[in-house]
């Protein structure tokens, strides 16, 4: 019986991967076919590695598209802004586990409670208080790739703080005490010895996010507009969606060339994600 179980399952998470597969295999086998292939087969491999090129070339060269101009947008918003995580979330998560008090239980609870609250709930209330912002202070919050980091901290912080606050219960309180009677500062305990020790939950939070940030569409696209030289790839992929035209050609390629940098990333780093949730979760 338990043998049957087994196959049944495996055939039932073949079939479910089988499900989560099929968008990067329609990507992948229509990159190298034209619009009028891909629209009358689009379940058949390409038969001209020539078309290939093409596309990939045509969408690095769309003047509408700029692509290098996204691309090197979409890496400063990530950059910065898994940067940040890793360290205001860390410190957070560390203060938060280390005071057993009132306050920072309170506090937690409410970074917790931050998660479940859908992004289209506050959306529109968050673009009058960034126009309200702009407008008394003169920092630019539209229209700006700061005003779009600040947004994913206050969405982002809340999961990364849960992540990496399971993480650091693990870690020995005998640690810091030790450091601290040889005359370490709170500052040093955190940087010299915690810190260090964090580095494969910081990267299931990075890999996370990450996805996360370079897959997002909709908060760009409000903060920074669907024109101008300040949106990410997302948003430039959708550029090439017209009102009655779609280039499924380009849009498949630029899908194509937007997906390929967090997919090696992520095959790279998948270690450090499941070691890290693991340790979160037991700890």
């Amino acid at each position: 019986m338990r043998k049957t179980q087994k196959i049944a399952l495996s055939i039932i998470g073949m079939i479910l991967a089988l499900i989560a597969l099929s968008p990067f295999y329609l990507v992948l086998v229509n990159v190298g076919k034209t619009s009028s292939d891909i629209i009358l087969s689009p379940l058949s491999w390409p038969t001209d590695f020539n078309q290939f090129i093409e596309n990939i070339t045509g969408v690095m060269n769309n003047p509408n598209f700029m692509f290098w101009r996204s691309f090197f947008n979409s890496i400063i918003v990530s950059v910065i802004t898994l940067t940040l995580f890793a360290l205001f979330a860390s410190m957070a998560a560390w203060v938060l586990c280390r005071n057993k008090t009132w306050w920072s239980n309170l506090i937690y609870m409410i970074f917790v409670s931050a998660m479940v609250i859908p992004f289209q709930v506050v959306m529109l209330p968050l673009l009058s208080v960034f126009r309200i912002i702009q407008d008394f202070t003169g920092i630019p919050m539209l229209g700006n790739i700061g005003g779009l980091v600040f947004s994913y901290m206050g969405f982002g912080g809340a999961l990364s703080i849960f992540i990496i606050h399971g993480f650091v219960k693990g870690i020995p309180r005998e640690l810091e005490e030790a450091a601290e009677i040889d005359g370490c500062s709170k500052a040093g305990i955190f940087f010299k010895i915690i810190f260090p020790l964090l580095r494969p939950v910081q990267m299931t939070v990075v890999i996370l996010q990450g996805i996360w940030i370079w897959n997002d569409f909709l908060l760009p696209s409000m903060l920074l507009g669907l024109r101008g030289d300040s949106r990410t790839l997302p948003v430039s992929v959708a550029s090439l969606i017209g009102s009655f035209v779609v280039q499924w050609d380009l849009l498949l390629s630029a899908a194509f060339l937007a997906m390929i940098p967090f997919v090696i990333l992520f095959l790279c780093a998948q270690k450090f994600i499941i070691k890290g949730m693991i340790s979160g979760a037991i700890k």
